[in-house]
């Protein structure tokens, strides 16, 4: 088995807060488990792979189908829950961490820390020193060097159509 998964698109991968400060907030990269139903899909084919979920969904085996070895070959992790649904968060977050154990999305971790300015969002406090967000970021650029590591990347907050954190690779010339 020589299974390689292709990296990420900018379409496929979601933007989430991960903390909110009076001056601005942190955005965190992720893929959500349809995203790795698809790779799957496209790269070994739909009847070529599967999913089970053990210890009440908090671990998942993925399993590839070997052609040469004629034999399933199996990945497996842990996830947690959701704040939303506990049980349906912890399969999915199980399944997805087991598909980064095949290298699906792998790259995600290389994403540079992502600073949004409170210029830059719409911040709304709420009690004592918390504040609150609604505004939707999307990835609408992302591009990679030849290791695989994320080396370009922009952000738009949909709610004001504004492009909110721009790090893109700077364009090699002959004179450096």
């Amino acid at each position: 088995m020589n299974t390689k998964f292709r990296k990420l698109r900018a379409d496929e991968i979601e933007c989430r807060i991960g903390q909110i400060k009076s001056t601005g907030l942190t955005l965190l990269l992720y893929k959500d488990a349809r995203c790795d139903m698809n790779v799957l899909d496209e790269t070994v084919g739909p009847m070529n792979w599967k999913r089970e979920h053990t210890r009440d969904n908090r671990n998942c085996i993925v399993s590839i189908y070997d052609d040469e070895k004629k034999e399933w070959v199996s990945k497996e992790d842990t996830g947690t829950e959701s704040n939303t649904e506990a049980d349906k968060g912890l399969a999915s977050d199980s399944f997805k961490r087991a598909c980064v154990n095949w290298g699906i999305g792998r790259e995600l971790y290389t994403a540079p820390f992502i600073w949004i300015k409170k210029e830059d969002c719409n911040l709304q406090a709420t009690s004592g020193d918390r504040f609150r967000c609604y505004d939707k970021f999307r990835v609408v650029k992302l591009t990679y060097k030849k290791n695989g590591d994320i080396d370009g990347l922009c952000i738009k907050n949909e709610n004001t159509g504004k492009n909110v954190f721009v790090k893109m690779p700077e364009e090699k010339t002959d004179d450096k």
